[in-house]
């Protein structure tokens, strides 16, 4: 018998939920305002593509520039120096070039950090003199406010969304903006919950909230996929898109502030805020959260001094004009397979290379308030999301080389490239110093060369050299941290909110201590990942967990087990060769042989927290959360306790006859199929369903995919609908 949609109550409502007398809600998608979004050339770009003329020369930017590559340089040839005087004691051997050349690769890295970082102290203590910035003029543009999701709890990005929306609001240019929720989600049960939000949200704000949700039945191209969509479907409609993560919050002074600054310079392209980072209660999480808070702010200040209008693009959190966008960041696909080929995965770094190339300028505002995101709350967290940027970061070595680029642009590439490429480095230093060790301790002399000498070909170092070095070394890699310590020292207000001058202080070195046991073990993870990138493994694009940092202790040693093995080795050989080996490997040893631990300890929640109540790793924020944070926290405990995460998407929409509705209305039309050609998931799923007496029989048969493919078709929601809710029959017989 033939069911109709009006029997079954699924008849698309345009006004769904809107009682008489009430507004009319608007859709859940505007009218479509398509803009062209042309896929760009790596191999051919022209003056005559550039949307405008090149921008003048900034010559503060151009001696800021001088200053960081010009000391770094210093530093690097300073301590090159030192190193060969080092080596070559009584002569220098093939190994000890080896070593030489390791040396000045990863010193010439932290040279860079440590100079560019004082330029951001010195750039953020002028700013404190700074006079007062002119009274705010109205926003005169319309601006998008995009969130991509995948996968992600629901209860958490809908309460940033709404406290984002009440934050603009309240500063009266609500109307100036519109809210996208982008969902790109393949799990079938977070689809539902998305739609089950996106609905209650609307509720909860209001009819007339300019708040809409497109859910993609296929992630192509991903996130950069995902935001070009959006882009091509409605970008005609808006001057700049404001792009968030599933983690982000802005508060509506920081999203006007960026618009501001985008209407003030119609030269700009991207104009990125400094996320920091919050909520964060695992020890893991909470040292990263006050690194962030008073180290990243030195680093930011720093990079955006010498990048100018030349600056990189982080993904998220800041503000995007659509027309540069639209007209040059349409992202090639890579010729090849993953993972140096396909969709590119960092895509972030490319869009601002590509749009800085179009003329347009990419800069930041380091010290702009008000924006905020979360970090991983483990270290296998962190390894998981890193693995994804390594691939990303070395795909970068196919576009590095594209025409047009601006030369920051490609100084950007490489850093991203060094940032990975640092730890098999540091492992193959780590490696030469020991093989020459072992030929120094068991390798006979060589004293009859084919050269004149009266020292035999034995390689020496000058230990007390070396110690200076090393002292060196690390006080140039600590040169940041040390300055954020400085630069806060002397804000009296930020000094007491982080618990006054010797909790602060404490707290540097406890963070300065977790971070140099956690290296080593980081380091094995990065080589690893280049490795298997090297060897053609695939990364693949998971979704990120962003609360529970607790592992099972099984996962954590089988993650952890080599790492641990190569310390005891390790260590073992530099202690058989020599004790001042072993005195000089030490901390690099310890890191490795606690991998475990420290991982584990890592992901614990209550480790974190007992040190807030210690009034360790405390930020400003912890202590004064924002109005913004408390409010978004709050109604993501509202929002977690109503379960919707929890629900199973098949049940809700066959059991609730408004949610049906509603899930129907947001389908897009369905492509006509082609007559002969039947897809084999749709035909099971549709056979399973004409077959099944009962939902609970059709729900325990429906698996995987197949649930995908039920929930997107409007003919298989009607036989869903149709059936009977209650158990499966266990005595009837199916032919």
């Amino acid at each position: 018998m033939a069911v109709s949609l009006d029997q079954l109550g699924i008849a698309p409502s345009p006004a769904a939920g809107a009682a008489a007398g009430e507004p009319e809600p608007l859709p859940p998608v505007p009218d479509p305002a398509p803009l062209a979004m042309p896929v760009q050339s790596l191999k051919r770009f022209g003056p005559q593509e550039a949307a405008i003329a090149a921008r003048q020369r900034d010559f503060r930017v151009m001696l800021a520039r001088s200053f960081v590559f010009g000391g770094a340089l210093a530093l690097t040839v300073y301590g090159g120096f030192e190193m060969y005087k080092v080596v070559s004691i009584s002569g220098t051997t093939f190994l000890q070039y080896v070593l030489l050349v390791l040396f000045i690769a990863n010193f010439s890295w932290i040279a860079l950090a440590a100079t560019s970082g004082f330029l951001g102290f010195a750039s953020l203590v002028a700013r404190r003199f700074a006079p007062n910035p002119p009274p705010a003029s109205p926003i005169a543009t319309q601006t998008a406010i995009v969130m991509p999701v995948y996968n992600e709890r629901t209860d958490r990005c809908f309460a940033a969304v709404q406290a984002i929306f009440e934050s603009v609001d309240a500063t009266g240019e609500g109307a100036r903006f519109d809210f996208f929720i982008l969902s790109d989600t393949t799990n079938p049960d977070i689809w539902i919950a998305e739609e089950v939000a996106f609905f209650a949200l609307r509720e909860r704000l209001g009819p007339k909230a300019r708040v809409y949700y497109r859910h993609r039945a296929q992630n192509i191209g991903r996130k950069a996929g995902n935001i070009a969509d959006f882009v091509t479907r409605w970008g005609g409609a808006y001057a700049h898109m404001i792009v968030l993560d599933a983690d982000s919050l802005m508060t509506g002074e920081c999203i006007l502030a960026l618009t501001r600054a985008m209407e003030a310079d119609p030269r700009a392209g991207i104009v990125q805020s400094l996320p920091l980072i919050l909520n964060r209660n695992t020890l893991f999480a909470r040292v990263q959260q006050f690194a962030a808070r008073f180290y990243g702010p030195i680093v930011a200040a720093g990079l955006s001094a010498w990048s100018g209008k030349d600056g990189n693009y982080w993904g998220h959190n800041a503000i995007i004009r659509i027309a540069a966008f639209a007209g040059h960041a349409g992202l090639p696909r890579l010729p090849g397979k993953p993972p140096f080929g396909g969709h590119i995965l960092s895509h972030d770094f490319v869009e601002a290379a590509l749009i800085r190339r179009g003329g347009w300028s990419v800069s930041m505002l380091p010290d702009l308030e008000g924006s905020y995101e979360e970090g991983p709350p483990s270290l296998i967290d962190l390894a998981v999301r890193d693995r994804r940027w390594c691939q990303g970061n070395l795909q970068h070595a196919r576009v590095i080389l594209a025409r047009g680029l601006k030369w920051s642009s490609r100084q950007h590439f490489a850093t991203g490239i060094a940032a990975y490429i640092a730890s098999p480095l540091w492992l193959m230093q780590l490696a030469v110093g020991l093989l020459l060790v072992l030929q120094t301790r068991f390798v006979r002399p060589e004293y009859f060369t084919r050269e004149f000498s009266l020292y035999p070909a034995w390689p020496r170092f000058d230990a007390e050299r070396a110690l200076s070095l090393f002292i060196v070394t690390m006080a140039v890699l600590l040169v940041p941290k040390l300055l954020g310590w400085l630069f806060v020292l002397g804000d009296g207000r930020t000094r007491r909110d982080a618990g006054g001058a010797i909790r602060l202080t404490l707290s540097a070195i406890l963070e300065i201590v977790i971070s140099a046991l956690l290296a080593p073990v980081l380091m094995l993870i990065q080589s690893g990942s280049v490795f298997q990138i090297m060897f053609g493994r695939d990364t693949g694009w998971n979704p990120q967990r962003r609360d529970d940092g607790s592992i099972p202790l099984r996962d954590i040693i089988h993650r952890h087990i080599w790492h641990t093995a190569f310390g005891i080795v390790a260590g073992a050989s530099a202690y058989g060769l020599s004790p001042y080996l072993f005195a000089w490997m030490s901390p690099t040893i310890l890191g490795l042989v606690l991998a475990i631990p420290l991982s584990a300890a890592s992901g614990l929640r209550r480790l974190g927290l007992g040190l807030r109540r210690f009034g360790l790793l405390l930020t400003p924020e912890e202590r004064s959360p924002p109005p913004i944070v408390a409010r978004a926290n709050a109604l993501t405990q509202e929002l977690s306790v109503l379960g919707i995460d929890e629900a199973d998407g098949l049940r809700v929409v066959h059991g609730d006859l408004t949610m049906r509705q509603r899930h129907i209305q947001l389908l897009p039309e369905a492509p006509r199929r082609t007559r002969g050609e039947v897809d084999p998931h749709r035909a099971v799923a549709e056979a399973k369903l004409i077959d099944a007496e009962t939902f609970d029989e059709a729900s325990s048969w429906i698996k995987g995919r197949e649930r995908n493919i039920v929930l997107s078709d409007r003919a298989l929601i009607i036989l869903l609908a149709a059936l009977p809710s209650g158990p499966a029959p266990t005595n009837a017989p199916h032919l």
